[in-house]
């Protein structure tokens, strides 16, 4: 080997791709050892067709041992494993010792799982001419392996060589297998269960490793803790990390991911917004979290999700190609922004503006997944499907895992054992979620059932469940006594007290009744009469209760939904329906000019009848009933993705039948307090008896009779519930008694559906009138004090922590002069609500008013963030609370 070749092997060794480049091109003239890693060097440095091409004017059975080897890399590079084993194999005959040749031919057996083969191939690579990356590559075939005493060993022969090794490396190199085997040995102690000596280590590495090295080393932990379902615990060692480090951003991003995988959207989005922030700041760059952020908003926040993937393209556009990002990267960002503005269209409902966008960036980029998958969903909400099914036929090309659930989804199984055994092998690779990947796993059991094996389908679907159950924060006690409350806030008594308080609009229409019980198949019947709009599943009622529940918060009550609804007066709820009544005609299209009803078909408003008939009397209200067998299995083999909005009850059977048992009370105490007002419809029935069902819902709404009606697979609107491939379908029985298929699984389901439903005695204080607080500020405002106080005292007797009422009784004792005890009462208030910053500004010139100058400094010394403050500066003392005679909603 010349001097110059034996330099350029040293660089390739230690992967100093660019330095290689340069050398390989400063040669006069290059011989066919030279030409191979140059080849090596473009790969590595982006540049595939170069390398290619240096392939494509070879000629393997004239090149030397080591040319060949370094050739077979070129393949194991480009993904071409067969043409690497072959030339490796063919060579091993004339060089049976080679150290490299072994590697690689390990390598190649790695990728064909043929595992037993390799090990030994990488020991005598290793015995021959040891090498750190080697010793990485073994040792991690003895962790997959699940050989830790074989593990351990070897990790310490690399710690060994590795120690004597590392000086001759150049630092980013040395920096690079550090982490690797850092890494490797949380890997071998997590294997072994030992979490109390990684904690342990983990902590000493702090004061030992620079900031970014520790932080990269503890992203790495709790990946590795989420692959093996310990989501709970990687979550807490990021916050340990943060409290070491709280201006680390990839930090903050990875607890964004592991809140999204949970379900906890806003959470993920704040967070999210903070590693943006502190990015910033860092002058890092912030492109990829904003994509990030843009990608979770579109699931409900499409204002968000436009924002982000705009400013996405800004930076993009404002950046140049460096050595660390180039040309196709930048590229890469902007159609994925532009796939985040596509998604931010659909759920703004401009769908031709959607499918426009998305094309446009496929034609630049005809095999991104996200535009393929984003277009093909677009197109089974609108009923395209052989569309979508041609587009997820194209991401089965690129991710064979991501194609295939896509095309179950649509209904288009996979023919051969083969492919659902490989895809099974695909769903049980660890990764964020865990050992499992979940959602796969359910969309096999679906394709088992299509082929008959009710057994292979619930167990995968078992598998699944179980493994998402770990994810859940779900708590059906929790949910049981929810629901006791309910019972309880709306009693005959309320309304009876509350006559003439809603809104006499007819033009909401809940369809409801438990998920998977026909309430998409009733909506899709209803919205094709020309003087009725299906909405789909809103979420007009469950925001305003969390509305309710923030302005509780906001006067520090104490009280939550429902004790709260018997505060809510004439005048409250004229804001709260009229805000209502615009967001339901704001979803009807402006052609629409006939529909006098809007359908919202959110299933879970079955515990929300009581909220809907306060604020609208006369609204219609359908329940949806089906065979609870079949709405068990329906919810058990449907992938609900976020493990959120109420769904956590579908990953159990037990939990399942509980849920089912209190809808059933639930609607029970509904009929019994409505009776004759709420329409119950069979979802068998509906699919025996279409019309006869169709008319009856019809005439229960108060609409003619239309025969397009049940023309429900032609309808031209879209659906994005679980639900999407059904309904594009003309009306069909096959989904009746499906549980017989599964009849053996469903003792848990029995046993949870007919228990005794137990709660704790609910303890619920009851206004004796609702307004007394606004009307209480109301008077203050007046002058009116003594009516003023009289009622908010009259407040602290049925509630004797409500925050506002102190406050108020405080600040009129301060304008009566009791000072002593205004100030004990605006104390009380400050407590229970610190952030309210207004309160702090007016207790503090109450305590300049009582000569107390040090606590008024130390209270306008803390902290008040931007969001705590109200823009009542011109208001004088007491004006500044955040309260009125009425709610706007």
């Amino acid at each position: 080997m010349t001097g110059s070749l034996t330099l350029l092997r040293r660089l390739a060794d230690m992967q100093q791709f660019e330095a290689l480049h340069e050398a390989c091109l400063s040669l006069p003239v290059m011989s066919p050892a030279e030409q191979v890693l140059l080849a090596l060097a473009q790969i590595h440095l982006g540049r595939p067709e170069a390398a290619r091409h240096a392939l494509a004017v070879l000629d393997p059975t004239a090149l030397e041992v080591d040319v060949c080897v370094d050739l077979a890399a070129l393949h194991l590079l480009l993904g071409e494993f067969d043409p690497a084993q072959a030339l490796l194999e063919a060579t091993r005959t004339a060089a049976p010792d080679h150290p490299l040749l072994l590697a690689r031919l390990a390598a190649c057996y790695v990728q064909h799982q043929r595992e037993e083969e390799a090990i030994p191939l990488y020991g005598r690579s290793l015995r021959l001419q040891p090498d750190i990356a080697v010793y990485q590559q073994l040792l991690r075939l003895y962790l997959q392996r699940a050989d830790l005493p074989q593990a351990e060993e070897t990790l310490a022969a690399a710690d060994l060589f590795w120690a004597g090794e590392r000086e001759h490396w150049p630092a980013q190199q040395v920096a690079l297998h550090d982490q690797q085997l850092r890494g490797l040995r949380l890997e071998l102690w997590l294997a072994g269960d030992d979490f109390a000596r990684a904690d342990a280590w983990l902590e000493s590495c702090q004061t030992e490793l620079a900031e970014d090295d520790y932080c990269g080393l503890l992203s790495g932990y709790a990946q590795r803790l989420a692959e093996r379902g310990r989501h709970a615990q990687a979550e807490d060692a990021l916050r340990r990390g943060l409290r070491h480090y709280p201006q680390q951003p990839n930090l903050y991003q990875q607890q964004a991911e592991l809140a999204e995988l949970q379900g906890r959207l806003p959470q993920a989005m704040t967070l999210l917004h903070r590693a943006i922030h502190l990015a910033g700041q860092q002058q890092k760059m912030t492109l990829p979290l904003r994509l990030k952020l843009a990608r979770i908003a579109t699931q409900g926040y499409p204002a968000l999700a436009r924002k982000m993937a705009e400013q996405a393209i800004e930076e993009a556009g404002a950046l140049t190609p460096s050595p660390d990002v180039d040309a196709a990267q930048i590229d890469q960002w902007l159609a994925q922004a532009q796939v985040a503005l596509a998604g931010a269209d659909a759920q703004d409902q401009n769908y031709s503006g959607a499918e426009a966008r998305y094309l446009e960036v496929l034609q630049a980029h005809p095999q991104l997944v996200l535009a393929l998958q984003g277009l093909g969903l677009l197109y089974m909400q609108l009923g395209r499907i052989d569309e979508a099914v041609a587009l997820f036929e194209q991401v089965l090309a690129v991710d064979p895992a991501r194609g295939h659930a896509a095309l179950i989804n649509a209904r288009r199984f996979p023919q051969d054992d083969e492919t659902l055994l490989r895809l099974e092998t695909l769903a049980r690779r660890p990764g964020l979620s865990g050992p499992v990947q979940p959602g796969l796993l359910l969309q096999l059991a679906l394709a088992w059932e299509k082929r008959k094996d009710y057994t292979k389908a619930f167990t995968l679907a078992n598998e699944a469940n179980a493994a998402s159950r770990a994810l859940l924060g779900y708590d059906p006690v929790a949910h049981r006594q929810g629901c006791a409350r309910i019972r309880h806030a709306f009693s005959r008594s309320l309304y009876e007290n509350r006559r003439g308080i809603g809104n006499d609009s007819t033009l909401p229409v809940f369809v409801l009744g438990m998920p998977r019980s026909g309430t998409t198949l009733v909506e899709q019947i209803l919205a094709g009469h020309s003087h009725i709009h299906g909405a789909g599943e809103l979420g007009v009622i469950p925001s305003t209760i969390a509305r309710l529940e923030n302005w509780e918060r906001n006067t520090g009550s104490g009280r939550h939904y429902p004790d709260c609804v018997d505060d809510l007066s004439a005048d409250v709820v004229a804001g709260i329906t009229a805000s209502l009544l615009k967001e339901l005609r704001e979803t009807v299209p402006e052609d629409a000019s006939e529909v006098l009803h809007v359908v919202d078909k959110l299933p879970h408003n079955f515990e929300n009848i009581g909220l809907i008939k306060l604020l609208f009397p006369n609204a219609r209200i359908i329940s949806v009933r089906r065979d609870p067998r079949d709405i068990a299995i329906s919810n058990y083999f449907t992938d609900y993705a976020a493990k959120h909005g109420g769904m956590g009850f579908a990953y159990d059977l037990q939990w399942i039948g509980e849920q089912l048992a209190d809808h059933n009370l639930m609607m029970h105490h509904w009929n019994q307090l409505f009776p004759g007002d709420i329409l119950e419809v069979r979802y068998e029935d509906v699919v025996s008896e279409p019309e006869r069902e169709a008319r009856r819902m019809l005439d229960y709404i108060g609409v003619d009779w239309e025969p397009q009606v049940l023309d429900t697979s032609e309808l031209d609107r879209p659906v994005k519930t679980a639900s999407v491939w059904q309904v594009r379908q003309p009306i069909y029985q096959t989904a009746r008694e499906r549980w017989r298929r599964y009849a053996d699984f469903l003792p848990p389901l029995i046993a949870g559906t007919n228990a005794k439903i137990v709660h704790e005695p609910v303890e619920m204080v009851s206004l004796p009138v609702p307004g007394m607080q606004t009307d209480g500020i109301a008077r203050y405002r007046e002058g009116k004090l003594d009516e003023a106080e009289m009622l908010f005292r009259r407040l602290l007797h049925h509630v004797p922590e409500h925050a506002t009422a102190h406050f108020m009784v405080g600040l009129i004792c301060v304008h009566k002069g009791h000072l002593a005890d205004g100030i004990e009462h605006m104390e009380k208030a400050h407590q229970a609500c610190p952030w309210n910053a207004n309160w702090r500004r007016d207790l503090a010139q109450a305590y300049e008013l009582a000569e107390q100058p040090e606590k008024a400094q130390r209270l306008r010394a803390r902290s008040v963030s931007r969001d705590d403050s109200v823009a009542d500066e011109d208001l004088p003392l007491g004006f500044s609370i955040r309260t009125s005679a009425t709610v706007s909603f």
